[in-house]
């Protein structure tokens, strides 16, 4: 799931109830199970906390004593939901000021792109420095790899930045 991916899951996940399929959980790589229901308006909630809420019942029941039913943990998230009618008429997220939200970007950035920079800085680019030296057809078709990935990884740091830059001024504005 990408930075703001998990906004985006949180609006197909509510749909998904609106349309009659209750969200049951997450397995594997991203292979979800719902059960036919009656539609629901349900709220869901994404928080990114490495450690989980899974074995961490005091972060849990924080959520649960603002109305938050946990689901499940998966690559890091925590997923809660709640029903729109216990919403009060307004909008409500799982985070009550801008510092939780921030410190939530934080954790994605810590828990996401540090081991991807790692890699970028520790693999990438020393392959690419290595094998643009290296005259064999192996280390051309390697070199041609590695080029895509830099690319990739590129893309990746651009949007992610682009959207942190986003997300932190849609905080500003809302303060």
């Amino acid at each position: 799931m990408n930075y703001s991916g998990w906004k985006k899951e949180e609006k197909w996940l509510r749909k998904m109830a609106n349309e009659g399929w209750k969200f049951l959980r997450i397995a594997g790589l991203n292979q979800y199970y719902f059960v036919r229901s009656e539609p629901e308006d349900i709220i869901y909630q994404l928080d990114y906390h490495p450690n989980g809420a899974y074995n961490n019942e005091e972060y849990r029941q924080l959520f649960e004593d603002c109305g938050w039913e946990y689901l499940q943990d998966k690559f890091g998230y925590s997923y809660f939901c709640k029903p729109a009618s216990r919403m009060n008429g307004r909008d409500e997220e799982i985070f009550c000021d801008d510092e939780s939200r921030i410190q939530m970007l934080n954790r994605i950035f810590k828990g996401w792109m540090v081991p991807l920079l790692a890699v970028f800085f520790l693999i990438i680019l020393p392959q690419l420095f290595w094998l643009g030296h290296n005259d064999d057809l192996l280390a051309k078709a390697l070199f041609v790899f590695y080029c895509v990935m830099f690319c990739i990884y590129l893309a990746i740091f651009i949007l992610f930045t682009i959207q942190y830059v986003r997300l932190l001024m849609s905080i500003e504005r809302q303060s």
